[in-house]
């Protein structure tokens, strides 16, 4: 067939259309790819071609003032699995499944993902672990097997803690990946992470390094070192007194605070119960999170008659007290129709010195309500009663102080002897150091120094006054009147042999479903040393005694005197020639006697006491007979209610010629009540001396001056 011009004419246009279609189709489609998509492409091949490894760096340590570590990064390893090189999946997970701890199942699955250039078997391995399985490789391959092939190690950084349970609150702990996930591992992760670097390499594509490929390193930066104002030594005397304190008296918890009264620098910090840092409870949430609580500076609670402290110290400063003021105490006071009794049995007349001694709740009753709301408000803030402390470590609470609009008249009563007011362990301690150093108010802090990786300082922690609640002279004052309190008081169980110490003794309500139970209380001792220039102050708090005897004395005072005691020695602080010895004595057994004649037993022995109930006949003791105690320790006679021994009458004691407390002391020792009428010496009494009366009965007797 001939073919004409118009046919050909027609099928070339037709041709070239094709090709041009063809053509815009193909320039399209490489528009698409080298423009549209290019970057995306490119970042893909490079995946394919390259591989990019992080380089961890090496997290910062914390230490502590002295040096130690209480934290640091040691090496573990990572086991990983290139899938594309693992030949047989079920072998390869068959021989890796005992020695990782893993269900084969898991590494099989894991092996057979080619779809990944590399997939994590587990982290955080043991040195020993890793060189298991580096000679189980090593061993395959000189045999000719590619069973492991495609298994690859990698180290990586492991939070490790010496010391274990150590200041496991404040210290905090990481995540699995190094990141702070509480305390201050987690407030100073900026300056403890550092920062990661990496390892780019060409592969092939069984992702096997190509040995004439190129490389790119770029280098971790290591994280920076923290050191504490913690020194180890006390921590750990603070850590075995709270541990016994909680085991001897089956308590809900403990807490323990040891400060530099000077400086505000803290020493110590104990929460009981805690954990293992390098063996954190993280199957258990609520557990954990329970553990983790700082109650040291979270937690507030009404202080009871520790804050006794602060109401002195504002009464002396206020000058509307002084310290040979002599009261009354009768068991209760009235204020606005309510009554607010004392802790115990009448103390009758005392000076305000023996007041605090004898933490008499009716005489602080009346220190609060002498300052009044406005002038007691003002030294609470100056305290830095009812705010943040200030300190450096996250989730400090405020404490609570109810509106100077809303509190009436009875609060101000009960904020005297240390109810109607919460506070923090860490905010009570750092008022009562300012109640005790001179008068300054410190920022506390826990972080001493920050330092890079290269020790170069980026941050340097310093005492800060940020307050002066009360003058020198009355510092001085407190100081003298809190040494009184522990070797004539209800601190007696802090005396400790060559030393002067200062410091009071608590007992604190408790509130269950809204109401003050019973049963349950906060005991607490608050201490300092040396006396006359502190060194250390503590405070350790018992929560919930499940002991007959509960109070702060009991409870707290004995273990805070042996974190005292260890410490001053650590410190070479040296014994004091002026300080009164102590004898050790032995416990008598006074269970079954009347108080009079146990009293006396005790007192033969070298040893006060003080009552628990009313009544003449002593049913229990605490200690038990036969335990050694300081001489002048305090011991707990249990009085069964308003009986006597077989009732029998009860001869009155001779009083005439004695001041006012003694004739009041000599009378209680008998189960007697007293009756003042004047001041000055006993210059008669009713009934007479002698005569057989009634336990419990009142003895009315006149005092005239000398």
């Amino acid at each position: 067939m001939v073919l004409t011009g118009p046919v050909i004419r027609r099928r070339l246009a037709f041709c070239m259309a094709v090709f041009f279609l063809l053509f815009s189709a193909l320039g399209g489609r490489l528009f698409y790819l080298q423009v549209v998509s290019g970057e995306a492409l490119q970042r893909r091949a490079q995946a394919q071609w390259t591989s990019e490894s992080a380089i961890r760096p090496t997290r910062g340590m914390i230490r502590d003032r002295n040096g130690a570590v209480l934290a640091q990064s040691a090496t573990a390893y990572t086991a990983s699995v290139s899938p594309r090189q693992v030949s047989d999946p079920d072998r390869f997970a068959a021989l890796l499944s005992p020695v990782l701890d893993m269900e084969a199942r898991v590494i099989r699955e894991r092996a057979s993902d080619t779809s990944k250039g590399g997939v994590t078997l587990k982290r955080q391995l043991s040195r020993e672990t890793a060189q298991q399985l580096k000679r189980m490789k090593a061993e395959h391959a000189m045999a000719g097997s590619d069973a492991l092939n495609g298994l690859y190690l990698e180290e990586e950084s492991k939070r490790y803690y010496p010391m274990g349970a150590f200041a496991s609150q404040l210290i905090g702990l990481t995540t699995i990946d190094g990141v702070g996930q509480a305390g201050l591992e987690q407030a100073l992760d900026r300056y403890l992470s550092g920062k990661a670097g990496r390892v780019l390499s060409q592969i092939d594509g069984k992702g096997r390094a190509l040995g004439y490929g190129q490389s790119e390193y770029i280098a971790a930066v290591n994280g920076g070192s923290v050191t504490l104002t913690i020194d180890a030594s006390i921590q750990s005397f603070a850590e075995q007194a709270a541990r016994e304190a909680l085991e001897v008296n089956r308590a809900k918890a403990v807490r323990v605070l040891a400060m530099d009264p000077q400086t505000g620098e803290i020493l110590a910090m104990v929460n009981k119960p805690d954990f293992d840092l390098n063996d954190p409870p993280r199957g258990d949430v609520s557990e954990l999170t329970a553990r983790l609580r700082n109650r040291a500076i979270t937690d507030a609670y009404e202080p009871g008659s520790t804050f006794k402290i602060i109401t002195a110290a504002s009464a002396l400063d206020a000058g509307l007290v002084s310290v040979n003021e002599g009261f009354y105490c009768s068991g209760s006071v009235v204020v606005d129709g309510g009554r607010i009794r004392c802790w115990g049995r009448p103390h009758g007349a005392e000076t305000f010195a023996q007041a605090l001694q004898n933490s008499c709740n009716p005489v602080f009753v009346e220190m609060g309500l002498r300052l009044g709301a406005e002038r007691f408000y003002r030294y609470l803030d100056a305290f830095g009663i009812g705010r943040k402390t200030g300190v450096d470590i996250p989730g400090e609470s405020g404490g609570i102080v109810i509106s100077k609009r809303a509190v009436k008249r009875v609060d101000i009563a009960r904020i005297g002897f240390g109810q109607s007011v919460a506070v923090t362990p860490l905010q009570l301690l750092t008022a009562v150091c300012a109640a005790i150093n001179g008068g300054r108010l410190l920022r506390p802090y826990v972080v001493k120094r920050i330092d890079d990786a290269q020790g170069n300082a980026l941050q340097l922690g310093e005492a800060q006054v940020v307050g002066r609640p009360v003058s020198e002279k009355t510092s001085a004052t407190m100081r003298a009147l809190l040494e009184d309190v522990v070797t004539q008081g209800g601190g007696k169980n802090a005396y400790i042999a060559g030393y002067h110490v200062g410091g009071k003794t608590g007992t604190a309500q408790v509130y269950v479903d809204g109401v003050v139970s019973r049963e349950k209380h906060i005991g607490s001792f608050v201490g300092f040393a040396p006396a006359g220039d502190p060194r250390i102050a503590v405070i350790l708090i018992v929560d919930e005694a499940d002991v007959p005897v509960d109070f702060g004395s009991v409870t707290a005072a004995p273990y805070a005197r042996q974190i005292l005691e260890r410490s001053l020695i650590y410190m070479g602080v040296a014994p004091d020639t002026d300080a009164p010895p102590a004898r050790a004595v032995t416990v008598p057994d006074v269970t079954g006697l009347d108080v009079d004649a146990a009293r006396r037993a005790l007192s033969e022995a070298g040893l006060d006491s003080v009552l628990d109930g009313t009544g003449g006949l002593v049913t229990g003791q605490l200690p038990a007979p036969g335990a050694g105690m300081n001489e002048g320790a305090l011991v707990m006679l249990y009085v069964e209610e308003g009986v006597a021994p077989n009732d029998a009458p009860v001869s009155v004691p001779d009083v005439t010629g004695l001041p006012v407390t003694q004739a009041n002391r000599l009378l209680r020792a008998y189960g007697l009540e007293m009756e003042v009428e004047g001041s000055g010496l006993a210059v008669s009494q009713s009934p007479e001396a002698g005569e057989n009366v009634n336990p419990t009965s009142v003895v009315r007797v006149r005092f005239e001056p000398p």
